[in-house]
């Protein structure tokens, strides 16, 4: 698993990016947020009457952020919600009714990264395969569904949900064609299927299939809000009207009902204005950069099979790493190298400089 950037912070002098219109930072999947840039954000949303309040996270501009992604996503409906695992669990809970099993990736953040809370909460058992691997095969799910269902005592797959990209695997994605041939099976069983696509903006940039083209594929998908639309909380779940119309009840029920959504409502708003577009553009500057940066000595830049916007980096070992972290800092250029490993993650904060100006500034700083 990646390197936070708390532990990145810990090990060697590494400035927090500011707020700076030239910052361009290799980390994280959207661009930092500060306390400034956040109250900054509200007040100039504000002067362009914008901001509407919600009751407990229903109406106003949550309600308009509904609507928008239910469009974007070409699903009858959205909801908003606190978290993207709340959003997880109640798509889960929901897909499985009555059953009380569903498949996940063994890599996935639902399985590793809540405290088993689907299971504890919903009584629902997950079924995790592909131990270190982003994706399984149709083959090992069927086999899944065989043992489930002629068992001693029959136990069905009430849902199968899918991650991607997969975090735990450094960005990579579940091929479009792993993603239809799996989701199609389902639809022969009759199982409803989820999407975990926190970072599904980042998967259609690297691939160049559309966000409707991947929901159309599932039953729900959940997009974050936070991670790189600019609000400070928040998670998307669009499905049909029919899954959608009573669903905030349960996230009442689950502690979710929010008072004040409005804010995180109001910046993702602004936020997926032009966002795909400028990600695509970044995604492109980054290949043409990343070319020219392994033409120079010291430094080597790869790519994942099946990467979206997360790339390996490879510094000989000449390049003192943190005279190098450093040296780049100055041209406002940041990035976070791990204890063994050192990844580039590309958003739209590449925009912010030419490469021109970016080939330079690595140049300098290798020396």
């Amino acid at each position: 698993m990646c390197t936070t950037e708390s532990d990145v912070l810990k090990q060697m002098s590494v400035r927090r990016p500011s707020d700076s219109e030239r910052a361009v930072v290799f980390r994280g999947d959207g661009e930092p947020k500060t306390p400034g840039s956040i109250l900054n954000g509200l007040a100039e949303i504000e002067g362009d009457g914008g901001l509407e309040a919600d009751s407990y996270s229903r109406g106003g501009a949550v309600d308009r952020l509904e609507q928008q992604f239910a469009e974007m996503l070409r699903k009858e409906a959205a909801i908003f919600m606190p978290t993207g695992t709340l959003a997880n669990h109640l798509a889960i809970r929901k897909h499985c009714g009555g059953k009380s099993r569903a498949v996940v990736q063994e890599q996935c953040h639902v399985y590793h990264d809540t405290g088993d809370c689907v299971t504890r909460l919903s009584g629902i058992h997950l079924i995790p395969l592909a131990k270190d691997r982003s994706s399984f095969s149709v083959e090992e799910l069927a086999e899944v569904f065989e043992q489930s269902e002629d068992g001693r005592v029959s136990n069905p797959i009430g849902a199968v949900m899918i991650e991607s990209p997969v975090r735990r695997q450094m960005g990579q994605i579940v091929t479009f064609d792993q993603i239809k041939a799996i989701t199609d099976f389902c639809r022969t069983r009759a199982v409803p299927t989820h999407l975990d696509g926190a970072r599904l903006y980042m998967m259609c940039a690297a691939t160049g299939i559309s966000p409707k083209a991947y929901a159309a594929c599932f039953d729900t998908v959940y997009v974050s809000l936070y991670k790189y639309f600019g609000a400070p909380f928040g998670a998307i779940l669009a499905g049909t009207s029919a899954f959608i119309e009573d669903l905030y009840h349960d996230r009442r029920m689950f502690g979710g009902g929010l008072a004040l959504a409005w804010m995180a409502a109001a910046l993702a708003l602004r936020g997926i204005e032009g966002f795909a577009e400028r990600l695509a553009a970044a995604m492109a500057q980054a290949t043409a950069l990343f070319e020219r940066l392994n033409t120079l000595p010291g430094i080597a830049i790869g790519q994942f099979e099946h990467g979206s916007n997360m790339f390996p980096v490879v510094l000989e070992q000449d390049v003192n790493v943190e005279t190098f972290v450093g040296a780049l800092q100055e041209h406002e250029i940041f990035v976070a190298p791990g204890r063994d490993e050192f990844y580039l993650t590309v958003n739209t904060t590449l925009l912010r400089q030419t490469n021109d100006n970016l080939f330079d500034a690595f140049k300098a700083s290798l020396k």
